[in-house]
């Protein structure tokens, strides 16, 4: 019933759209590089400076230990996946894939 209203320059309307999204979620995906990532800790650092300086009790969340090990450096890495399998119960591949992604979110 519905495809009875729209007429073929509809479509494509939509399809246009939808295109343009799309490449903007890319380009935005793109830009959100490692300075970007270095600015945001920054900023993040700063709120959690003002939180405390306004009196409000702000803990950060803790790091879980898989987390901490990742840290460390590339010799831990192995050490990070068995502690996130520990942890969570997944699966060899999961866990290697999971600390691989936090370590470059990091970078």
């Amino acid at each position: 019933m519905i495809f009875a209203v729209l007429d073929f320059t509809d479509f494509a309307i939509i399809a246009a759209i939808v295109a343009v999204l799309a490449g903007g979620t890319v380009v935005a995906r793109a830009s959100f590089g490692p300075a970007n990532r270095d600015r945001l800790t920054r900023v993040e650092q700063k709120l959690d400076l003002l939180l405390t300086h306004a009196g409000l009790d702000y803990t950060p969340a803790t790091k879980a230990a898989w987390q901490a090990l990742a840290d460390e450096g590339p010799a831990r890495k192995i050490a990070a996946i068995k502690a996130y399998r520990e942890e969570t119960g997944a699966g060899l591949a999961d866990a290697k894939q999971a600390v691989e992604e936090y370590i470059e979110g990091r970078r």
